[in-house]
């Protein structure tokens, strides 16, 4: 089996790791760096800036567990922010490196064009083109962030995602276009590292499409550190000078600062490598719809990550290349469950989600239960000085079944573990009130909600 891969991020790796332990032969073809935009752009630089964030956010919480901090003695780095950020992703990518070549991947940097359903041409600098056969294909080429037409980037002043990491200072006002993930984060990140920020957003509420009681207690954190929202506010334009950069809204408004960070989505690198030429089946969105097993229209070329037409998560790309990794070679393959699949945002307070949500819910006429227990209640949170947030359980009445779940507080990420696993394993509340947690400990809520 012959097994070309287009793309070396969280979806293209894990799937070539599988694969290749399986007996596999495996071309990886990557352009920039094996890890993709999760190491160079996305998750992991934007964390290393959250952790950041995070160190001067508990400096200002000392006072109330008993020690004094002078906060003014506290200064950004930002070159070395941005120097850490580098260091960690090399690193990352480096064991990555190593991992797929000591397991026999054959790794080529260049860039690749299908030329039919069995044939990848690939380009690679001071080399000749190159075309690779293979017995079965698999897409993921990741996304960029979407520009609006309204809107030109110029990386000083008018930011994407991608270059608000290096930055030589610290923007004194900076206006945030969108509260989708991206957007909120880059709001707590810029928020906790001293800046003023302003957030655009075009809903009634930032996080349009998670649960509302989540997307309030959010939102009230964020007023409450000094954050300006804009609600119902849709950008329409966006103009700089030497010194500032001005957004205009579509009801007349402005608002002006020393930058402005669009994080208004994302779109599939699905343009100009030759899917046409495939017959791989494209939506206007430019993704890429895949079956259960990952494959898409072709039956011997599959798709993961960012270019299909499911959710854009990391963590859910590399499920998929592990899937199409087993199901490639042949061997028993568990489809995925999308309506289990974990979700995190880390802001401050950290948010997760899981399953059914309660407003989904309530909107479908579906009948639930719905427990709830705030982290003021939690021993572990009182000690810590993080007692905002709650743990919300959503189950079946009849059966006790849970069906998801909503965390807003400390930890979030990775209390919401043990719920995923729940909804994933079909288990009910008394499982969870049965499994023994430490005490104090912030599972403990876990337990008391399920209770």
């Amino acid at each position: 089996m012959r097994l070309v891969i287009v793309g070396g991020g969280p979806a293209g790796n894990r799937a070539a790791s599988t694969a290749a332990r399986l007996g596999a032969e495996v071309t990886l073809v990557e352009r920039d760096v094996i890890g993709g935009g999760a190491h160079l752009w996305d998750c992991i630089p934007s964390k290393a800036m959250v952790a950041s964030g995070d160190a001067l956010t508990a400096l200002r919480r000392a006072r109330s567990l008993g020690i004094d901090v002078t906060l003014a003695d506290s200064r950004v780095d930002l070159p070395r922010v941005s120097a850490r950020i580098n260091d960690i992703w090399r690193s990352l990518n480096a064991n990555i490196d190593d991992e797929l070549t000591s397991q026999g991947v054959r790794l080529i940097p260049g860039t690749a064009r299908l030329l039919d359903e069995s044939r990848v041409a690939v380009e690679s600098q001071g080399a000749p083109e190159e075309v690779l056969e293979a017995d079965a294909l698999l897409l993921a080429m990741g996304s960029r962030p979407r520009v609006p037409g309204w809107a030109e980037v110029d990386g000083e002043r008018i930011l994407i995602s991608r270059q608000a990491y290096d930055l030589d200072a610290l923007p004194e006002h900076i206006v945030i276009v969108g509260s989708g993930v991206t957007g909120v984060e880059f709001v707590h990140i810029f928020n906790a590292l001293g800046c003023e920020v302003t957030l655009v957003a075009s809903r009634r509420h930032v996080l349009p499409g998670k649960d509302p009681e989540v997307a309030y207690a959010l939102e009230e954190e964020l007023v409450a550190r000094g954050v300006t929202i804009l609600k119902g506010a849709r950008a329409a334009g966006v103009e700089r000078s030497a010194a500032t950069a001005t957004v205009h809204i579509e009801d007349g408004r402005s608002v002006t600062g020393s930058h402005v960070l669009l994080a208004i989505g994302s779109v599939p690198n699905t343009d100009a490598c030759g899917l046409d030429a495939a017959g791989v089946k494209v939506l206007d969105s430019g993704h890429v719809p895949v079956d259960e097993f990952c494959r898409t229209n072709v039956s011997s070329i599959y798709a993961a990550g960012d270019v299909t037409d499911k959710m854009p998560l990391s963590s859910l790309a590399a499920a998929q290349g592990r899937l199409v990794g087993y199901h490639v070679v042949g061997r028993p393959a568990r489809p995925l469950d999308y309506g289990a699949v974990a979700q995190a945002i880390f802001t401050d307070p950290e948010i997760a989600d899981v399953g059914v949500a309660e407003a989904e819910a309530f909107g479908q006429g579906r009948k639930i239960r719905v427990t709830k227990v705030p982290f003021g209640s939690n021993p572990k949170a009182l000690i810590e000085g993080q007692h905002s947030g709650f743990v919300k359980i959503v189950s079946d009445p009849l059966t006790g079944e849970v069906l998801g779940g909503s965390i807003v507080g400390a930890s979030a990420a990775e209390l919401i573990a043990p719920i995923a696993l729940a909804v994933r394993s079909g288990l009910r509340l008394q499982d969870l009130v049965d499994t023994f947690c430490v005490h104090p400990s912030l599972s403990e809520s876990l337990a008391d909600a399920a209770e």
